[in-house]
């Protein structure tokens, strides 16, 4: 599939959504926040220095306070982290009360916003915290935590790094569990984080398979196309095939390609065709699916490179379906089907 499809399914994680303040003199203080953003130097060097506090509240404020300056403003997300706003909200991240945490989280996810800070979060030890807030933290925590590693996940020396510290788990439980803002941004992180071979197999190892067909399965559910993308990325490694079988996602891809949109049956083809390419055994199971006459539907209607998916993957469902196919182990060795 293209860059543009990509882009098309997933929507980048924005700054925070979550609610600033809860009473009518904080509303006030958000206003006077607002407002003294455009001369905020000097705001912010003394929001920083609160981040130090031995008051907890002091440092929630603080907290608070930075992430909304970093999320409204974002020429104030360099001027922040440059005032050494990171190493310290990093701390908060790993606090014990579940506000500030959350607070620290989303700091981090509205700093990461901006390009330049991406490196120095990472670089100060953000992702283990993260990591820990994706397990551990509240719901809000969670999510922002999830869009804020997708954010580090974007510079490639990460990916691994993120992988190894745990947060594909989380990430996965939080796709199948999550409210919707959780599953797409669960979906989205690890869309980028497993383009890392290694990384697909843990979230094979993790359990991916089952909320990720439950969800293609669910036109309802606004994930059709987020899910067969990252399935698509899985796909290629011999684990996620056996697993996507085990998980009964042959039905759903071919009920896809008979009454998905365009861009659904288009891809959902291109998952069949990865599947079937060196297996015969899968090759029976999906022309048994019944999957011939909506792939033949596609090779006439669809886009031209879903025509050409159709059309490879009807060839190969109409070959000879017994006899001694050689098909390709794990390792790249020819044999016998």
């Amino acid at each position: 599939m293209s860059n543009n499809d990509d882009s098309a399914a997933f929507s980048d994680c924005n700054s925070d959504r979550s609610g600033e303040f809860s009473s009518a003199s904080s509303q006030n203080r958000q206003l006077l926040i607002a407002c003294a953003a455009e001369n905020s130097d000097d705001l912010i060097r003394r929001l920083v220095a609160d981040l130090d506090s031995c008051s907890i509240d002091q440092q929630k404020q603080a907290a608070m306070e930075i992430r909304l300056l970093a999320k409204n403003k974002p020429e104030n997300r360099f001027k922040i982290a440059k005032s050494g706003a990171i190493a310290p909200l990093i701390s908060l991240i790993s606090s014990t009360d579940s506000q500030v945490q959350e607070y620290g989280v989303t700091a981090i996810l509205n700093l990461s916003l901006c390009d330049e800070n991406k490196d120095l979060i990472a670089s100060c030890g953000a992702i283990k915290p993260l990591v820990r807030a994706l397990k551990t933290g509240n719901p809000t925590a969670k999510e922002n935590a999830a869009c804020a590693l997708l954010r580090l996940s974007q510079m490639e020396e990460n990916k691994i790094v993120i992988g190894r510290s745990g947060a594909i788990p989380p990430l996965v439980s939080l796709l199948g569990n999550g409210s919707f803002r959780g599953k797409k941004d669960a979906c989205t992180a690890l869309y980028s984080i497993c383009s890392s071979k290694e990384n697909k197999m843990r979230a094979v190892q993790a359990g991916i398979m089952k909320p990720l067909v439950e969800l293609m399965a669910d036109f309802g559910s606004n994930m059709v196309d987020k899910s067969a993308f990252v399935l698509s990325i899985l796909v290629s490694i011999p684990e996620a095939r056996t697993s996507l079988v085990e998980e009964s996602g042959i039905p759903v891809l071919v009920e896809i390609v008979e009454v998905g949109s365009q861009r659904q049956k288009e891809i959902a083809a291109a998952i069949l065709l990865q599947l079937c390419e060196d297996s015969l055994v899968y090759r029976n199971m999906v022309a048994r699916e019944g999957a011939i006459p909506p792939l033949v539907a596609l090779s006439q209607s669809g886009t031209s490179r879903a025509k050409q998916k159709a059309e490879t993957l009807i060839e190969l469902l109409r070959q000879p379906r017994s006899g001694n196919v050689s098909t390709r182990t794990s390792d790249g060795n020819p044999r016998i089907a």
